[in-house]
C-alpha cells in the first residue's frame, strides 16, 4: 500500500515539475516577446499568443496541482500557489488589455520570479528525494 502511495505521488509530483516549468518557460517568453514589441509591431501578435498560453499553462498548474493532492493526499498548499498564479494571470491579462504599463510590467516581473523560485523548489525537492 505504501508502494502505490509513494509512486502515486511520484508521478503526479512529475507533472506538476513539468507544469510549472511550463509555466516558467511561458513567462519568460512573455518577457522576450515584450523586448521584441519595442522594436516590431511583430511582437505584438507574438506577446498576445504568448499570453494565451501563459493562460493556458497557470489553468494547467491549477489541474495537476489538484490531480496531485488528491490520490496521494499530500499536502493542498500547491494548489493555493497555482491557483494565485492564475489569478495574478487574470490580472495580468486585464492590465496587458488595458495598457496599464506601469502594473502590468512589474507584475509580470515579479511572477516571473515567484514562478523561477516555485521551480527550483519543485527540482530541489526531487533532486534531493527521501532516500537521498
Amino acid at each position: 500500500m505504501a508502494t502505490q502511495l509513494t509512486a502515486a505521488r511520484h508521478g503526479t509530483g512529475t507533472f506538476v515539475r513539468v507544469s510549472v516549468a511550463v509555466q516558467t518557460a511561458a513567462i519568460f517568453f512573455q518577457a522576450i516577446t515584450a523586448g521584441i514589441m519595442l522594436g516590431t509591431h511583430h511582437g505584438e501578435v507574438l506577446h498576445s499568443a504568448g499570453a494565451r498560453v501563459m493562460f493556458g499553462a497557470s489553468m494547467l498548474y491549477v489541474l495537476t496541482a489538484v490531480l496531485g493532492w488528491k490520490p496521494g493526499g499530500g499536502s493542498p498548499r500547491p494548489i493555493w500557489y497555482s491557483v494565485g498564479f492564475l489569478a495574478l494571470a487574470g490580472v495580468q491579462v486585464v492590465l496587458g488589455i488595458n495598457h496599464v504599463m506601469e502594473a502590468h510590467v512589474p507584475l509580470g516581473i515579479l511572477m516571473f520570479g515567484m514562478s523561477l523560485v516555485l521551480l527550483v523548489q519543485q527540482f530541489s525537492r526531487y533532486l534531493s528525494g527521501p532516500n537521498r
